[in-house]
């Protein structure tokens, strides 16, 4: 990688970057991977930087037909590492956890606010889809993560006899991109069946991690 490059990428940085990200599937590891530290002479990103980056190789990936260690739609959603309260099932994407009673991890409930603030005027409330909008606890009964981050980052337009949708990217949005994960998370407990509709009744607190992780990217 360009240790001086700050605004694009080649292709084949992307692709780079996705190789290594297989290899790293953990949050702690991928960090390293997107944002190099400051003493190896390249520059620190913003995490919306960073993440911005991440979605680029994911589309890279997707466009050139490589395989990345990710699922196939939402796979199989069990959770087997808590990352600061932040679960990754074990292809290393991210998950939820709903306890026993009901309380579902800070994350979940923390997408369901942001996609019930940012998403629903399109695509419904809780994702349950709209007349122009996609229901997207559907979609991702069959949608990857790397698809879903590709999508919200690029946006994607399907126009021809039978339709005419256009999904506008979101890639520069920080009430969007900060909260990327969380809204992704969210939708695969409702895809999965796991969570029902409106707000979620009991929710952990938020942990340290994530207040710490949205001060820096949302800049407050």
């Amino acid at each position: 990688m360009n240790a001086t490059r700050t605004g694009t990428m080649t292709t084949n940085d992307a692709i780079e970057i996705a190789k290594k990200l297989r290899a790293a599937p953990y949050a702690k590891d991928r960090a390293a991977i997107r944002a190099p530290a400051g003493n190896s002479g390249s520059p620190q990103r913003r995490p919306l930087e960073q993440q911005w980056w991440v979605g680029a190789a994911a589309m890279a990936v997707l466009a050139f037909g490589l395989s990345i260690a990710w699922a196939d739609g939402s796979g199989d959603p069990t959770p087997i590492k808590n990352d600061d309260g932040k679960y990754y099932d074990k292809a290393g994407n991210p998950t939820f956890n709903i306890a026993s009673d009901g309380t579902v991890g800070w994350h979940t409930y923390s997408g369901y606010r942001r996609f019930n603030s940012e998403c629903e005027v399109c695509h419904g409330f809780d994702g349950a889809g709209s007349t122009f909008a996609p229901a997207l606890v559907e979609s991702l009964k069959t949608m990857s993560y790397s698809d879903f981050v590709s999508v919200v980052v690029g946006g994607r337009k399907e126009v021809n006899t039978a339709n005419d949708k256009v999904m506008p990217s979101f890639g520069t949005d920080h009430n969007v991109m900060c909260y990327l994960d969380d809204i992704y998370v969210y939708l695969r407990a409702r895809s999965d069946g796991k969570l029902g509709g409106g707000r979620p009744a009991k929710h952990v607190d938020k942990p340290a991690a994530a207040a710490k992780a949205e001060t820096a990217c949302m800049g407050f």
